[in-house]
């Protein structure tokens, strides 16, 4: 990071206080270790058929199933997961609520240059009425309405807040450039070189969220069934067939609302790369500490680096801190067995040190990790299969808490076969680019992760690696 190693304590090893302050963390997410956590729902026992099926309880999933009762109160919905509600991604991640449909403005005006107005009027159309939803729905999930401040911690990284807050301007958003000293005014870390502050952003609880929208759901006549895995979609005589376990559920239409689990459809696996994200969050912290770090005004931060952490404060002060370290398991590799990597939450934590030399003596409370389901162009996707009864998203590379409710209007579009201005978006009609098999799959992750890391350590600069993924339009985040 560039600083002096701020973890050192006086009389002990740096790797030795590094453990000590992991070392009565939970080896489970933070926002599912809840006594608010719902009891699990009955699992699919026997078959069943139903107007709209959907797969994954999710936020995707979630919105959908609601979007679609409120739209037609009449049609039946059942919506299925192999898990718990919000056990994927949705519980795991930061809950940062950023309007962006496109994984951030400058990443939309690189993708998609014809129609990135239209996008960010739709993002701001939909962030509007996201946030209505859940107020509407009594949804108690600790909101807060906040800023983004992205920090330089490096010089090479302040020509990038530069071109970041330029681009916000002229596409009509709140943005303003702050230096050093602003920037440490706001949140008090001596690795500050300035920052870029931007409206709107949400925090959010998103587990609580999934469970609320859950609950908003069933009221509607939803049918939720938990621990249900679906083993395989296919045909069935004007309708599709979904196979679990215990039973089928037959339905008119179906949507695939599954992250970066095993995808049901061949042509998703292509396309989408699940890719480890590993988080930590403190312990409460003390009055005096929250003073030490100031941060008054509960923004959510990240850095401008290519492999960059992304942190908040909680609802009752503790700091949860995450990415900067993404991992990729050979094969698609997801499961139990890769949330937990010591490496990488000994490497955290020491960054967290460094950022906040003042919080020296604060442990951590929790440490997971999750997978996210990345694609080569950062940002959703969509289709449909299965002679237009099925339609399926993924693809939010870890920018889905927003968007999820989006991607869910799009699918019940697709779903409905409607032309409208939707399903006319060039993001909804094409695809990215796909993913090598394996073994070449994995060589080129690890190409890639090295390459962006020197990036990191040479000023930004990007070497021929990069340019030609570039040029070809793949790409790989941290």
């Amino acid at each position: 990071m560039g600083t002096e190693d701020a973890s050192h304590r006086v009389g002990e090893p740096s790797c030795a206080r590094i453990a000590r302050a992991l070392s009565d963390a939970a080896p489970v997410p933070f926002w599912l270790d809840d006594a608010a956590s719902p009891a699990p729902r009955a699992p699919l026992e026997r078959d069943q058929t139903t107007d709209l099926a959907i797969v994954g309880a999710g936020l995707t999933g979630l919105w959908t199933a609601l979007l679609a009762k409120r739209a037609d109160p009449q049609r039946d919905v059942v919506l299925v997961d192999g898990d718990r509600i919000a056990g994927g991604a949705s519980g795991r991640n930061g809950g940062f609520c950023d309007p962006t449909l496109t994984h951030g403005l400058l990443n939309g005006i690189d993708r998609f240059p014809g129609e990135i107005a239209t996008l960010e009027r739709l993002a701001t159309q939909n962030f509007d009425e996201y946030r209505s939803d859940i107020a509407r729905e009594g949804i108690e999930c600790d909101w807060e309405d906040t800023s983004e401040l992205v920090v330089a911690t490096e010089p090479w990284q302040l020509a990038v807040l530069d071109e970041d807050v330029a681009e916000h301007v002229r596409f009509g958003h709140r943005s303003t450039r702050l230096d050093a000293e602003e920037t440490r005014r706001r949140v008090a870390s001596p690795t500050y070189l300035g920052g870029a502050l931007s409206t709107p952003i949400g925090l959010v609880n998103p587990a609580r969220l999934a469970w609320g929208l859950a609950d908003a759901c069933e009221r509607l006549g939803v049918r939720i069934h938990e621990e249900s895995r679906v083993l395989r979609i296919a045909p069935a005589s004007g309708a599709v067939e979904l196979r679990t376990a215990r039973g089928a559920l037959r339905a008119r239409r179906a949507a695939l609302a599954t992250n970066a689990y095993a995808p049901l459809l061949r042509r998703i696996r292509w396309r989408m790369l699940p890719v480890y994200d590993y988080v930590l969050v403190t312990e409460r912290l003390s009055e005096a500490q929250r003073h030490a770090i100031g941060w008054n005004g509960r923004e959510g931060l990240s850095d401008a680096a290519n492999q960059f952490h992304y942190y908040r404060l909680t609802a009752d002060e503790r700091i949860l801190w995450g990415g900067y370290d993404a991992v990729y398991y050979r094969g698609n590799g997801v499961g139990e067995r890769y949330e937990q990597r010591p490496a990488t939450f000994a490497l955290l934590a020491r960054h967290f040190h460094e950022t906040f030399p003042q919080l020296e003596d604060v442990r951590f409370s929790h440490r997971w990790g999750g997978a996210i389901d990345v694609c080569s162009r950062f940002s959703v996707f969509w289709g449909r299969a299965l002679k237009r009864r099925v339609a399926y998203c993924a693809g939010f590379t870890g920018a889905g808490v927003v968007a999820s409710r989006f991607g869910a209007r799009v699918l019940l579009a697709l779903l409905g076969g409607e032309e409208s201005e939707l399903t006319r978006l060039r993001m909804v009609r094409r695809k990215p680019l796909p993913f090598p098999p394996e073994p070449l799959r994995s060589a080129v992750v690890a190409r890639t992760r090295a390459s962006l890391a020197s990036a990191d350590e040479h000023e930004g600069e990007r070497d021929v690696w990069l340019k030609v993924l570039d040029r070809f339009g793949l790409g790989f985040d941290s």
